[in-house]
Formats: structure tokens, sequence, C-alpha cells
């Protein structure tokens, strides 16, 4: 099978919810999408939160996230660190789909031979968080004694860090688990006072490839090695990879009634963050520049991908000014010449997103 460009596009773009057809409600969102990305950057909107509004629109009010994460226990947290499909970040999960994990955690980090023998090393340290999460309940990291009879190596920030190490092994162990939050900061507490009980636990064999069609259904097309044996190969039109692509997002897609929009996306979204995948499907080319110095930044600190319709058209360099009232917008980067019409429609996203914000757009 080979798709064109165009119907590679609309699969992706309708797979990640971002056609003209808005879903409604923020569980069965992430349900679908498997996963939010946590990332503390607020240049406009915590990322979780502006992803879930590039979906919902104006009706989806961030507090509904730790509602449905401390209140309702519908969804979860956790740093993927046991996935080697995933790259080690912190994310928002359906519970409903914890017993497609639990199996693989259980086992979790055996596949990591320098992370097992450091847990090894310090199980009396292992021993002594549980216990006190067990008597204390929701703990933050700070206030759990560092009994470590052997200190974490790295060459980065997390050297001798050893209680939050310690603590997000455990989680990806399935010992432990995120509570809650004050402001930025974990609260942690034993597993199974934070997960509902009753979850059926699928066994690995049987977990795997339903983990990787959920994740293909979400993204529509992606690289093989992503995704496994889920979905059927194909070919893209210009693009010497192999891709697998979803059977029933690639039906809904080459449907008549395609209907695109205009969205601001997160750096981090899914439909932008595998960059091969930008590039040979969309011909987008994008880079976080917050980490370079500013007078070596292309599009901006933040820059928002701008999605019209089925194409990746340009980036927003914007920020939120919280202090002053105002959502600066500094430039709208277009990678190809913008309509009239198209000039109209991102200008009144830009609109929409500063009054979800309860900002003033500031040119």
């Amino acid at each position: 099978m080979i798709l064109t460009r165009e119907e590679a596009r609309r699969i992706a773009v309708r797979a990640q919810r971002l056609d003209a057809t808005r879903p409604t409600g923020l569980v069965p969102l992430i349900e679908h999408l498997t996963f939010l990305q946590l990332d503390p950057t607020a240049a406009v909107a915590p990322s979780a939160e502006l992803i879930a509004f590039t979906r919902l629109g104006p009706a989806f009010a961030p507090g509904e996230v730790s509602e449905a994460l401390e209140r309702d226990r519908l969804l979860y947290e956790v740093k993927a660190m046991d996935d080697p499909k995933q790259p080690p970040f912190a994310m928002i999960r359906p519970v409903s789909d914890l017993g497609l994990h639990l199996d693989r955690m259980s086992r979790w980090p055996d596949a990591v031979p320098a992370w097992a023998a450091w847990l090894t090393a310090n199980d009396a340290f292992r021993r002594d968080v549980l216990a006190r999460l067990r008597d204390q309940g929701p703990t933050l990291s700070k206030d759990i004694p560092d009994t470590a009879a052997v200190p974490w190596q790295s060459s980065g920030w997390t050297h001798n860090q050893n209680v939050t190490r310690m603590l997000e092994l455990l989680q990806g162990r399935g010992e432990v688990a995120v509570a809650g939050r004050v402001g930025r900061q974990r609260t942690w507490d034993v597993a199974d006072r934070v997960y509902p009980a009753g979850i059926e636990v699928v066994p690995e064999a049987e977990a795997a490839p339903l983990r990787d069609a959920r994740r293909l259904g979400a993204l529509g097309i992606a690289r093989a090695a992503l995704v496994g044996e889920a979905g059927e190969p194909s070919e893209v039109e210009g693009s010497a990879l192999a891709w697998h692509v979803d059977p029933e997002m690639r039906d809904a897609a080459a449907a008549a009634d395609f209907g695109g929009r205009v969205a601001l996306l997160s750096p981090f979204d899914r439909l932008v963050h595998d960059r091969v995948r930008s590039r040979e499907v969309f011909g987008f080319e994008y880079l976080l520049e917050m980490y370079k110095p500013a007078t070596q930044r292309r599009w901006g600190y933040f820059a928002l991908p701008i999605l019209y319709e089925d194409r990746l058209v340009g980036k927003l360099d914007a920020t939120a000014d919280r202090k002053a009232g105002v959502f600066r917008v500094a430039a709208v980067h277009e990678d190809e010449p913008l309509s009239p019409s198209a000039h109209d429609a991102v200008d009144a996203a830009v609109a929409e997103l500063a009054a979800w914000l309860g900002l003033a757009v500031a040119r």
C-alpha cells in the first residue's frame, strides 16, 4: 500500500483528534491518545493543558486534569522509564490502561543491569522508603531521609539524588506512585493506595502488542520500529522509510468529509514530537530552541507549531506574560506563504488561545 502525503497527513491529524470534529471529555481523549506529556515549561501553558486545549477547545478547564488525577483517580502520573519505546519523561496515563503496564513493571529494571544492581545494593534503603510512605501517607521527597548505602552515580544533574532516583525506580516497578502535587513538587505514596483496586493485570506477552496497537491508533501512522507488528505495513509517497498505518484511521481519513482546522501546538505535541515523521510526512522542520542563546534562535524560545487543516505551515513565537496580563506575539513564521483566509484563521486561533489563558493579545 502506498499513501500519498496528503493521505498520510490526514491520517495523522485525525488520529491525534486535531481535525474539525473536536472530541468531548478529557479522560476519553487521554484514553485515545494513551498519554499526555508533562513538562514544567509554561512559557504559554503547561504542556499537558495546552495539548488538551488544542483538542477540546475553550470548554476545557485546566483544573480538570488535577481533578481526574487526584480526586477521581481516572488518570495517573508516571515517568516512563520502564518502556523502551517511550522517552523517559513524565506523563499522565489513563488508569484504564494501567493493567497493560503492570506485569512489565513488576520485573523492571531487570533489563537495565546498572539500575537493578543499584536497587539490590540499596535494598535496606528501598525498604526504609516503603515503610515511611506506608506509615505517613503522601510525602514529599525532601521529607524522606536518605539512607542509601551506595549513592546514585551520574554525570548529570541526578548525581547523588538518591531519594528521587529511588522513588522513580520504585514507581517504575509499580511499588510507589505519585499521589498528587504541592505546586510543582510530587507527593509519593505506596501504589496500592493510589491505584484503584481490582486492576486486571494483562500478561506482558499479551500486553505488548496491545500497547503497540493503542500507540498506533493514537498516531495513525508511525515508523515501524515504534509500533512493532501493529497495523498494516505501508509506504508514504516520497519517503524511503518503512511505515505502519492504523487501518481504521486510514479508512476514516480517506472519507470525503475530512475537515481540518487551525491548532497552535505544544512543542511536545505528539503530532510533531517525532521530528523524522514531521519531516517525512509533513515536510516540516522544527527544533525546540529554548536551550539556545536568544541570538541563535530562528523561531523563538517556545515556538508553537501551527497546524492549518492537514498541513504544518509555520511557527508562532509567543509567550504568556501573566504579570502584564498579555499574550505577547513576537512573530508568525510562515513556512509557506499563507492565504488571507489562513492568516485570518491563525489570528482567530491566537485570540482563542489568549482568551482561554485570560490574557489580551499584544503584538
